[in-house]
């Protein structure tokens, strides 16, 4: 059967080779941030296949099924500004770099997957020349506040770039690398636009923290690649460039911070290795590891569906906060359709007033919780559940209820 605007890969991303094996299956699902009008409900939505690959010669994971970029990232409806979280993450980060990379007012950076600019603004108050790059124009700053390139990074924008603005002291990239499917191709971008003391900076998901903690709704279309440290490692020396610095971060359920660059920009530090021996004592070096893991996300699943089907059998009605693009795996996976849940908030306002993915919930302003006072929220944001919790947690007075669905089942309030 032929899907539109799809391809399937042959080769694994980091290395080219094509020793691909397929070590978990998720249910088909739309593109993940593909949401509907309540006019385009009646239309079917294409499902794609979401199956992960390992490749044996460099242990990497990926999608193979790729959906058309253009498709997915050209009108965007994520953007880092709403959640105050991000925002205060996002300025540590920049915070961090200017200390490591000892940036100077007039240094230049840029990001690559600027979004709303949310990150550049903080550099830009530090005194550095800023430029984002970022192929939705639809969340992008207003150019005289965050200059924005709108188009897909690759060495054809770098050598623009360089041209126009000079070499670049810093390349950021934050929860972008995952989504790009010419890999090698960006990095040879970036190459091509760092000062020879400059650094690539990007933030990933991290695997190990995605198996140990169960976090398989972080599999979805937008995410191509799902990184570790050895595969990079590898991959970034075949190129040149040297895997300096690598550091986890508690954002999002567990990320991973990497700076590289040149061998004149440094050298590997110690924690490239202690985040390996980790890797290897979790077993994400063997392809029979991911495997079993898909037992581990059924349990899950069977866990949470006795419970809001014993819930729904008792009467009780059920909403749930948020509409990340993880929801639709975690939602089609276990199926969590409009028989367990009435209607999702969401504080981004391109999501209000919009039905989510193939399943087609309505999506609401998180003001609808105190006027319909729901006996339990499913929170399907459940990485920002803290900051959820403490700022609603009496929308329904005393008897305000949150079910945590990951990392752990768990019933908070009431």
């Amino acid at each position: 059967m032929t899907l539109p605007h799809h391809h399937k890969r042959t080769d694994c991303r980091l290395c080219a080779s094509a020793a691909l094996e397929c070590v978990l299956r998720l249910t088909p699902t739309p593109p993940a941030n593909a949401m509907v009008s309540g006019e385009e409900r009646a239309k079917p939505q294409t499902a794609y296949p979401l199956d992960v690959y390992r490749c044996s010669v460099c242990g990497h994971l990926q999608l193979l099924d790729i959906v058309d970029p253009k498709v997915m990232f050209t009108h965007y409806l994520y953007v880092s500004s709403t959640s105050p979280v991000m925002v205060a993450y996002l300025r540590n980060q920049c915070e961090t770099i200017i200390r490591r990379l000892q940036l100077k007012p007039g240094d230049l950076v840029v990001e690559i997957g600027s979004n709303d600019g949310t990150l550049l603004r903080f550099f830009k108050e530090a005194g550095m020349r800023v430029l984002g790059v970022d192929p939705a124009a639809n969340v992008a700053p207003d150019a005289a506040e965050i200059e924005t390139v709108a188009d897909f990074f690759n060495a054809e924008v770098a050598a623009r770039i360089r041209e126009k603005y000079g070499p670049a002291k810093a390349i950021c990239a934050y929860n972008v690398c995952a989504h790009i499917d010419d890999f090698r191709g960006v990095i040879d971008g970036v190459s091509s636009l760092l000062a020879p003391d400059g650094q690539f900076v990007f933030e990933v998901g991290y695997l190990l923290d995605v198996y140990l903690k169960t976090l398989f709704d972080t599999v979805y279309h937008e995410h191509v690649d799902f990184h570790h440290v050895e595969p990079l490692k590898r991959f970034f020396s075949g190129r040149g460039l040297n895997l300096i610095h690598a550091e986890r971060s508690d954002i999002q359920g567990g990320a991973l911070v990497c700076y590289v660059g040149s061998p004149a920009a440094g050298k590997n530090d110690a924690s490239v290795d202690e985040l390996i021996a980790l890797e290897h004592e979790a077993g994400l070096h063997r392809a029979e590891t991911f495997r079993r893991w898909e037992a581990a996300i059924a349990q899950r699943g069977s866990e949470l569906m006795v419970l809001l089907r014993g819930l729904k059998a008792k009467g009780k009605s059920i909403a749930a906060f948020g509409a990340p693009a993880k929801a639709t795996t975690l939602m089609h996976h276990f199926n969590l359709d409009s028989s367990v849940l009435d209607y999702i908030v969401d504080d981004n306002p391109l999501k209000q007033g919009m039905f989510t993915p193939g399943l087609h919930i309505p999506v609401y302003s998180p003001e609808v919780l105190y006027q319909k006072k729901p006996d339990y929220v499913l929170l399907l944001a459940w990485n920002f559940a803290a900051p959820i919790i403490k700022k609603h947690s009496r929308y329904a007075g005393d008897d305000s209820r949150f079910i945590l669905p990951l990392p752990n089942l768990a019933i908070i309030g009431g």
